[in-house]
């Protein structure tokens, strides 16, 4: 019963209108939006101007345009485009026209030809563009960008802070926008991994400063086909975390290397998520029980079993940032941890350290509050999916490398890979979710020709290529480029590869193993001994793929593809270069780097 005396609060009791009619005003104005209002507002100045007749029998004013909008992403996970594509849907809703542009295709020159822009960006590695947006930020950033005088603009940074330069990227287009000429509308945000509320909020505020004054005969042009596409999208189900069963548990290293390489297949009882070849999936780890009772120890409250439980689960207590050591001195108030941060040495200090170092090296008391405000939310962590559902069903397969590595005297893990590799066998169950990547993709004619690279684990998306295309019997060639530390040992899907070539699913393989030779030869290497068959190749329409490693691999395979056209067709360094940028531009050079 309060629900309709709400809804009858929209009209006074004193208004002019029946029972009836008061109830179908307010059944009507209870659930619109302020563009609705805005046009209704329109409709009954009309009807006054006409002397109370229906509004088409005077000439009706035009729609005022919506507000033009352009949000920029640089992205390398996708939460920057996820966050771009919020914008857009909140800003139509509020008489903005959006376009949403990704990093990788703007033409830095048009920017000055813009009224509004919300940029969103990620920061990765140690302070460095995303690699889609390398191109255009360094344009952005160069002596040539142009005059962004006129535009108001508003920056939303995402970063880790477990990374000594924390949202760079972010900082740094906030400050070349101002210097530039753009009027700064709404003051910049720097979020960390748990960014979901903060950036709503920032979302909502910077939306609200950058739109126009309203006025008394304002009546905005509404697209109600992309408000309609929007709704339709916003009733699809959610991609919530589910729970699925590890069927499959396999070291894919022989018991004589010094490295473990875990295959696990992941089995969805209610059918497996509408996957593609490129895409990955997030586990939802949980920590090292040993760790986690070592910090109850050092903290004194081993006693707390609800504590216990949620920093197995819910809190990262690896990770160590400045902020982190901020936190636990401003709770503790721990003299030498502040002048720790006083003196500017922070950075240095949590170089290899981890949470529990912290705790040890500054002993204080904790309480279970101090956990909370210390620590923040354990993020999933994304893999490469390693399978096609065209082959495996309601399966999904990943290939997870263990991180094991000691610093300052103590042994560390990876937080996820350990807790596959070490605590997760046949039977369990793990949560995960789907996290598609709609920028690693098979060329959608399957006769397109095929170049991959995948050393380690960066092979994980190229044995769902392969897999796909044995499925729908591709008539292109496939091409692998492998590469780890020894042929005996590390081959990754060795038999399965060898099939492959006899199948014809797979035309062609090259193997460097670097540490069955006295000099250590890799994948990129490999690529200069057959640059003139590559070139070749290339020329022809096909298109070429990098996974993994993004600090030293992936940069050192563009390098030799620039050099393969350099030698193959006598170019110039910068022609060669350019001849590679071609390749990025046509969507035929993708890369999905970690």
């Amino acid at each position: 019963m309060a629900f309709p005396m709400a809804r009858h609060a929209i009209l006074p009791r004193t208004a002019p209108f029946e029972d009836k009619e008061r109830a179908s005003l307010d059944a009507v104005l209870g659930a619109a939006t302020p563009i609705q209002r805005a046009w209704l507002a329109g409709f009954l100045a009309g009807l006054d101007a006409a002397g109370g007749q229906p509004a088409a029998a005077a000439p009706a004013a035009p729609p005022k345009a919506a507000e033009p909008l352009t949000i920029l992403f640089a992205s390398e996970s996708g939460n920057s485009e996820k966050l771009a594509s919020d914008v857009a849907k909140l800003a139509r809703k509020n008489g903005f026209k959006p376009k949403i542009v990704d990093f990788f295709d703007l033409d830095v020159a048009s920017l000055a030809g813009e009224k509004h822009v919300v940029a969103i960006a990620a920061t990765w590695g140690e302070g460095e563009p995303p690699a889609r947006a390398m191109r255009a930020y360094g344009e952005l950033m160069g002596d040539g960008a142009p005059r962004l005088d006129g535009i108001d603009f508003a920056v939303l940074a995402l970063g880790d802070t477990s990374y000594a330069e924390f949202c760079a990227i972010g900082k740094a287009l906030d400050a070349r926008f101002e210097a530039l000429g753009a009027k700064r509308a709404y003051e910049r945000a720097d979020l960390d991994l748990d960014f979901d509320k903060p950036a709503a909020e920032w979302i909502k505020n910077t939306l609200k400063a950058l739109a126009p004054a309203p006025s008394a005969d304002n009546v905005v042009a509404v697209d109600f086909a992309a408000r309609a596409a929007e709704d339709e999208e916003e009733a699809e189900p959610s991609r919530e975390p589910r729970v699925v069963e590890v069927v499959d548990h396999v070291n894919l290293n022989s018991s004589r290397s010094d490295k473990e390489t875990i295959h696990i297949a992941l089995e969805f009882e209610d059918g497996a998520p509408a996957y593609e070849p490129g895409d990955s999936l997030e586990i939802y780890p949980e920590n090292d029980p040993a760790l986690v009772d070592e910090i109850l120890t050092a903290t004194g409250l081993s006693g707390d079993d609800a504590l216990r439980r949620a920093l197995l689960a819910e809190r990262d207590i690896t990770t160590l940032s400045a902020t982190t050591v901020e936190r636990f001195a401003k709770a503790t108030g721990h003299a030498e941890a502040q002048k720790l941060i006083d003196s500017g040495e922070a950075k240095a200090w949590i170089e290899g350290r981890h949470l529990i170092d912290l705790i040890q090296s500054f002993p204080a008391k904790v309480t279970a509050e101090h956990l909370a405000t210390i620590t923040r939310p354990l993020p999933p962590r994304a893999y490469s999916i390693a399978s096609s559902r065209k082959e495996v069903g309601d399966e999904v397969h990943l290939v997870i490398a263990a991180v094991r590595y000691e610093t300052h005297g103590r042994a560390r893990s990876g937080v996820a890979s350990t807790h596959v590799a070490d605590r997760v066998k046949n039977g369990a169950k793990l949560r995960v979710k789907l996290k598609p990547n709609r920028h690693f993709r098979l060329p959608q004619d399957p006769a397109t020709d095929i170049i991959m690279v995948g050393p380690g684990t960066g092979v994980a998306p190229f044995r769902a290529f392969v897999q796909e295309r044995r499925a729908v019997e591709a008539p292109g060639r496939s091409w692998l480029f492998f590469g780890d530390r020894h042929f005996t040992h590390d081959f990754l899907y060795q038999l399965e590869w060898q099939d492959a070539l006899e199948d014809g699913s797979l035309t062609q393989i090259d193997v460097a193993f670097s540490r069955d030779q006295p000099e250590k030869i890799y994948v990129q290497d490999r690529i200069d001994h057959h640059a003139k068959e590559l070139v070749a190749w290339l020329d022809g329409g096909a298109s070429f793929y990098v996974c993994g490693d993004a600090n030293r691999m992936a940069k050192d395979v563009r390098s030799a593809v620039v050099r393969a056209y350099q030698q193959v067709k006598a170019l110039t360094p910068a022609d060669a270069e350019a001849a590679v940028a071609a390749l990025e531009r046509a969507h035929r050079y993708q890369q999905d780097v970690y």
